[in-house]
């Protein structure tokens, strides 16, 4: 239900939203998240508490709208943005820059740690027209990798000024996202459609598998991999489609299911609870996959509070062995999907679920956070 979203109007375009990593053990629900903008004259790099824990109503429901910790200008849009660790953010500009950034909990500033300048760039370094935005970053401290749309991939060390090591002409077309599969292994996706794999222990500069959408080589914009089943990765691209690929088999997905209207900007399998996962899309939606069995026997609240549910079947094989998402046998089982945005608005950009708690931010200069995912 609504009442357990808290939005936050800020000013901005928001084009990423991240929660703090908790610290080893934590029990206590995330509480900090990072945010990053695009399209505005001055964007910023911003950090909130997501909120007065404390005030919660008779019912358990909760209150308070996150609040700004601290925040720093930051050149260019956003494009995507990671924790390093729970201290350092690693931040991808429209300029080619790869910047950390350190947040000082003692006196709640941001600083810039560190500055990969033109990390991206197309051939003609020199000329400020030869910037080519970083499109993605994905962290595994203190290993960070970038891509961009020069088709380069980086493998940069958190405390080394220089890349350790960069594959230039890794793709001839836009590289919008990357994944680590492993600690030596990475996944990127194309504005042509393809997966690729990228064995970092190798110094060939060609990736060791290859894999693509059939037909229409649509745009990718995003991918995930599965948390425990590393052979499991999501992607979503310009049509909207979730694709799920097995990339121990084939080089086409497993399976293709329809979501959004419009591109789908963001993947995101639960961290812990992998049976669950969310898109959200350029046409305002934001859709929670719930791929775990025995749908029928769950409660109806999701059927509550304007919001619409509908069923796409879905099966599974053995579920103790094969992951919900890999299936085919229709009749067994449905996937539920519930839209957590019954009033569509602008693009929603960025997403990020830690525990129960989800965070979201859009076009519509707005970060909202939802505590209550799976009441």
């Amino acid at each position: 239900a609504m009442e357990d979203v808290s939005a936050k109007f800020v000013s901005q375009k928001i084009s990423r939203a991240r929660w703090r990593p908790p610290p080893p053990a934590a029990l206590q629900p995330p509480d900090v998240f990072a945010t990053g903008s695009w399209d505005n004259e001055d964007n910023r790099i911003s950090l909130w508490s997501a909120g007065d824990l404390g005030n919660v109503g008779l019912n358990g429901e909760y209150h308070g709208e996150p609040h700004l910790l601290c925040d720093i200008q930051h050149n260019g849009d956003v494009m995507d943005m990671q924790f390093l660790d729970q201290e350092r953010i690693v931040v991808a500009s429209s300029t080619g820059t790869v910047t950390i950034f350190r947040h000082h909990q003692n006196n709640q500033t941001l600083s810039a740690n560190h500055r990969w300048e033109k990390a991206h760039h197309h051939v003609d370094q020199d000329t400020s027209c030869g910037r080519a935005a970083c499109t993605g970053v994905v962290c595994n401290n203190p290993e960070i990798v970038t891509v961009g749309e020069d088709g380069r991939i980086n493998l940069f060390r958190a405390d080394q000024k220089d890349a350790v090591r960069t594959i230039d002409n890794a793709d001839s077309s836009t590289l919008h996202a990357v994944t680590f599969l492993r600690t030596t292994e990475i996944l990127t996706v194309n504005s042509i459609g393809q997966l690729k794999i990228w064995d970092l222990r190798q110094q060939r500069n060609e990736p060791s598998q290859i894999f693509s959408l059939a037909g229409d080589r649509v745009p990718l914009h995003c991918v995930d991999r599965h948390p425990n089943q590393q052979h499991i990765v999501a992607t979503g691209g310009q049509d909207g489609m979730l694709s799920i690929w097995d990339i121990r088999q084939g080089t086409m997905p497993v399976s293709l299911l329809n979501a959004h209207e419009a591109e789908m900007w963001e993947v995101h399998f639960h961290p812990s609870n992998p049976d669950h996962l969310f898109t959200c899309s350029e046409d305002g939606s934001l859709w929670h996959w719930d791929a775990s069995t025995n749908v029928s026997e769950k409660p109806s609240f999701l059927h509550q509070g304007g919001r619409t549910t509908t069923y796409l079947s879905h099966s599974t094989i053995n579920q103790s062995v094969v992951s919900a998402w890999l299936s085919n046998d229709p009749t067994k089982d449905r996937m539920e999907i519930t839209n957590l945005i019954p009033n569509q608005t602008l693009s929603v950009n960025s997403l990020d679920v830690l525990g129960s708690c989800l965070v979201y931010g859009t076009d519509a200069e707005a970060i909202y956070v939802n505590r209550q995912l799976f009441a």
